[in-house]
């Protein structure tokens, strides 16, 4: 059961509200799926996320053996309830241990990126991968710096659409996107104006994804000699010029890490002061929409946001597990899902959602096991 069931009503915002009657939980009927094993040497798979287009579902993670080596690893459905392995194709040494972190699909074509600790200083790896019309997943060769360097912040999230993919994170410079038109090899955009830091702060980019107009990027900005980070967003037509846009904070402080469009309208979640915060860009731009959750004893998150037919899943950690929350009302109030499974939040765990049509799929890694499940849209009206 879900440690964290307090929900705050959309006019409460990002503050407490101690006379605000919590609602019951949602309670799926959640159905449980078996991925196959992977060719190779046995072992436990980690499940990291999951995408769907074009009646397509996929999984990707990896495997970790017995002597603790790591494969990546990723899976294809189309029905959401059987599956195949996707071949793998590494091209580097570091590619033959990736485990892949980040999906996103188009066209039924998966792409992904993926990471391995390593070198003098164990920095991250990192590097994409694209399926090839016969249905494999090649690693993308790439220079070493692309992704790594002396200039490296992260890597984070996979977003597609019609101009394409792109991949949000940071460097030295703050904010920053890598884009492709192909998925076959991505450009860095890094030092923009308006999306990099400058006399304003220091930018991070935490998530992504396509919109009508472009592309709309969340994250967060630190003023300078400042100690709490701002939310922001970015929107671009083309991914190398951006406009920035501050999201709404009662008290000045919370980051923007997941963004997702329900409909034709972008809704972005992240943490804020009283523990999560919910954001919705209108004609007059970004207006705050809700608060959900609590904090927990450590760092509070958002690790997941997908639409669902009319509704909105989003994924928190709050320091101690991990919770699901569903909105009806794009964002303006939430109520705790019950998950299979409790998953605690700690840095060998994760939790994932995906959605098309009439399922939604659930990834779960408790750092023991990983597990996989659906359930149908009309389940999330119980």
């Amino acid at each position: 059961m879900l440690g964290v069931l307090a929900v705050l009503v959309a006019a409460c915002e990002s503050s407490a509200c101690p006379d605000c009657e919590e609602p019951l939980p949602v309670r799926p009927a959640w159905q449980s799926v078996v991925l196959p094993d992977t060719p190779g040497v046995p072992g436990r798979p980690v499940l990291r996320d999951a995408t769907a287009c074009a009646g397509r579902w996929y999984v990707v993670g990896g495997v970790v053996d017995l002597a603790g080596e790591t494969r990546p690893a990723a899976w294809s459905s189309s029905d959401a309830n059987s599956w195949v392995p996707v071949p793998t194709a590494p091209v580097t040494s570091y590619g033959r241990q990736h485990v892949l972190s980040a999906a996103a699909c188009r066209d039924g074509r998966l792409a992904a990126v993926g990471a391995k600790s390593g070198g003098a200083h164990g920095n991250p790896r990192t590097g994409t991968w694209g399926q090839a019309s016969d249905g494999t997943l090649r690693e993308v060769d790439a220079p070493f710096e692309r992704y790594a360097g002396p200039r490296a912040v992260n890597v984070a999230r996979l977003a597609a659409g019609p101009q394409g993919w792109l991949i949000a994170g940071s460097r030295i410079d703050g904010a920053a996107v890598w884009i492709s038109p192909d998925a076959a090899g991505f450009a860095l955009v890094e030092g923009a104006p308006e999306l990099a830091g400058d006399e304003r702060g220091r930018t991070a980019a935490y998530d992504a994804v396509a919109v009508p107009s472009g592309w709309l990027v969340v994250g967060a900005l630190l003023p300078p000699g400042g100690t709490a980070l701002v939310p922001l967003a970015w929107s671009s037509a083309d991914g190398r010029s951006w406009r920035r846009a501050a999201l709404p904070v009662v008290d000045g402080r919370g980051q923007a890490q997941r963004v997702a469009v329900l409909g034709d309208v972008p809704v972005a979640v992240g943490p804020v002061r009283a523990g999560f915060g919910s954001w919705r860009l209108t004609t007059q731009g970004w207006r705050s929409a809700g608060g959900f959750g609590a904090t927990g004893p450590g760092v509070a998150s958002a690790a997941g946001l997908v639409a669902v037919g009319q509704r909105l899943v989003a994924v928190t950690r709050d320091g101690d597990r991990h919770a699901l929350w569903l909105s009806v009302d794009v964002g303006a109030s939430w109520r705790a899902m019950t998950m299979p499974r409790s998953v605690p939040d700690s840095g060998d765990t994760a939790v994932a959602v995906t959605s098309t049509g009439d399922r939604l799929l659930l990834v779960m890694d408790d750092g023991k096991t990983s597990r996989a499940w659906w359930a149908g849209v009309s389940e999330l009206d119980r």
